[in-house]
C-alpha cells in the first residue's frame, strides 16, 4: 500500500508540482490549501508524513507543527517544513516546533524526494 503525504501548500502552482513529483515516485498525496484544512485533514486522515509550507492562511505552518507534535495521537507523524523563509531564525523556530527536517523554496525535487524516503523509512 502507498505510503500518504498530506502537502499542504496555498500556492497551487508549487502544490501541482509537488504532487506530481511524489505521485511520480508512487506516493499517495492529500493536498490541503491552508493550515485549517491540513489540521483536519492530519487528524481525520493520520498520513505517514507531512510537507508544509510555513506562511498559510487561518493556521500557521509553526503553529500547524506544534499542535501536531505536541498531540499524542499524532506526534510520530514527520513533518517537513517547506518554505521560502530560509533565515536562521526560521530553522531554529521550526526545529522547536517539532519539525523533523526543513526545505527552502526554491526546492531541488531531488532533495525533497531524499527527504521524504529518509523520513519514510
Amino acid at each position: 500500500m502507498a505510503k500518504r503525504i498530506l502537502v499542504t501548500e496555498d500556492s497551487p502552482t508549487i502544490l501541482a508540482m509537488v504532487k506530481d513529483i511524489l505521485e511520480g515516485q508512487g506516493y499517495e498525496v492529500l493536498a490541503a490549501v491552508d493550515g485549517q484544512d491540513a489540521l483536519e485533514k492530519a487528524r481525520h486522515e493520520i498520513p505517514d508524513l507531512i510537507i508544509l509550507d510555513l506562511m498559510l492562511p487561518k493556521i500557521d505552518g509553526y503553529k500547524l507543527c506544534r499542535m501536531l507534535k505536541f498531540d499524542e495521537k499524532y506526534k510520530q507523524i514527520p513533518i517537513i517544513m517547506f518554505t521560502a523563509r530560509a533565515q536562521e531564525t526560521d530553522i531554529k523556530l521550526g526545529t522547536e516546533v517539532g519539525a523533523d527536517a526543513y526545505i527552502t523554496k526554491p526546492f531541488d525535487p531531488e532533495i525533497l524526494l531524499n527527504k521524504v524516503n529518509e523520513l519514510l523509512k
